[in-house]
């Protein structure tokens, strides 16, 4: 099983990472919700143990993303808070199952081989991706804002979906010119400039709130 432990507390990481390698697991290990999301973007894993309390971007704020975004790994939830309360909010974000602190390695262990058996059953692709008012029917390849249709062109409309699943996260120039253009090298190109202008007229030109935004020096991300 491929796995992501998400978990700033170095010691318990280390446990956790420890203990599931030694169960012929293949272990990932974040300290940070950033470079969670980082990983998450570039591997797929089988299921991911992610620590509600994190020092930059909490593990509920990550789990709503990656659901947002159409991403339905199974979500294993760590918590140091017991409250009933706590727990149905993190469910609602979209986990799978949580654990509250202290626990049991072996219980830890169990639940991680259901989720997994489980997602390999009934684990469906996203067919629509929603970031505020923006809908994104992935199957159909239609577009809407505020309940009106958009028409995108295919290189447009594949622009989009690369920053939507992905959204919240920062994407560079490079990575969108792999993962849009399959060109893996600096072609001193501003095609991924251009076609940004062209889905910045077309999906937030004609709205008040914008969703597309560049970072500068690190490239653009869509977010709510």
């Amino acid at each position: 099983m491929k796995l992501l432990i998400v978990e700033d507390e170095p010691n318990l990481l280390s446990a956790l990472r420890k203990g599931l390698s030694e169960k012929n697991h293949d272990v990932s290990a974040a300290l940070d919700g950033t470079t969670a999301l980082e990983m998450i973007q570039y591997t797929q894993f089988d299921v991911i143990v992610l620590d509600v309390m994190l020092p930059d971007i909490n593990g509920i704020e990550i789990c709503r993303r990656l659901r947002a975004a159409g991403n339905f790994v199974p979500i294993l939830m760590l918590t140091a808070l017991s409250s009933s309360d706590n727990i149905v909010h993190g469910l609602n974000a979209g986990a799978d199952d949580y654990l509250t602190k202290p626990f049991q390695f072996s219980e830890l262990e169990a639940r991680l081989n259901a989720l997994a058996r489980r997602a390999g059953q009934d684990q469906k692709p996203a067919e629509k991706i929603t970031i505020d008012d923006l809908e994104i029917d992935v199957r159909t390849k239609m577009v809407k804002r505020n309940g009106e249709t958009i028409v995108l062109t295919a290189k447009e409309f594949n622009l989009l979906y690369y920053l939507a699943k992905n959204s919240g996260i920062i994407l560079s120039r490079a990575k969108i010119l792999d993962n849009v253009w399959n060109i893996n090298f600096d072609m001193n190109t501003n095609v991924v400039d251009v076609y940004i202008n062209y889905l910045r007229k077309k999906i937030d030109h004609p709205y008040e709130h914008k969703l597309i935004h560049t970072i500068k020096g690190l490239g653009y991300v869509i977010k709510e």
